[in-house]
């Protein structure tokens, strides 16, 4: 049996989250993603939500899940219960120094300065904003986590190289 590598797609990323209420509203009203689809793992105790820029949620649960498994660029968050009720409970996220690993996810943005802005009015956390260090190009915000989130300039909308 023969496979085509230039057929695979990268569908998802996951990260785990201590609170899947805030972390969805993250993704959801400061980055303009939308919740896709969830699974609940009842032996497990976890749950998993799914999230990625589409135009429209599909309204039944066999579309939503086919929608999370056929497509790219899906956030997948799972949440271990309980951990939402555990005050000093923390993630490694890949960023400190002494457990560096995953770094972050990047979000293409149609207006970098305007995104910014948006971003200290709502109040969310930067690792490095549009002023901060020689890359004056990009920016660098925290979710609910602490997980790093890129933010770059389209450049189909800019006509610019991003970095």
């Amino acid at each position: 049996m023969a496979t085509d590598p230039s057929k695979y797609v990268f569908n998802h990323t996951m990260i785990r989250v201590k609170d899947p209420k805030a972390s969805v509203a993250f993704y959801e009203d400061v980055l303009g993603m939308k919740h896709i689809h969830k699974m609940d793992n009842e032996n497990g105790k976890f749950s998993l939500y799914f999230l990625a820029y589409v135009d429209t949620v599909p309204s039944t649960e066999e579309e939503k899940k086919l929608l999370a498994f056929s497509r790219p660029g899906v956030l997948e968050l799972t949440h271990n219960w309980g951990t939402e009720n555990q005050p000093d409970f923390k993630y490694c996220t890949g960023n400190a120094a002494e457990s560096k690993g995953f770094g972050h996810t990047a979000i293409l943005v149609d207006d970098i300065e305007a995104a910014c802005e948006r971003f200290e009015q709502l109040k969310v956390n930067f690792i490095k904003r549009l002023t901060d260090g020689n890359m004056k190009n990009i920016a660098f915000i925290t979710d609910p986590d602490g997980y790093w989130v890129e933010i770059i300039q389209n450049p189909s909308i800019s006509g610019k190289s991003p970095v």
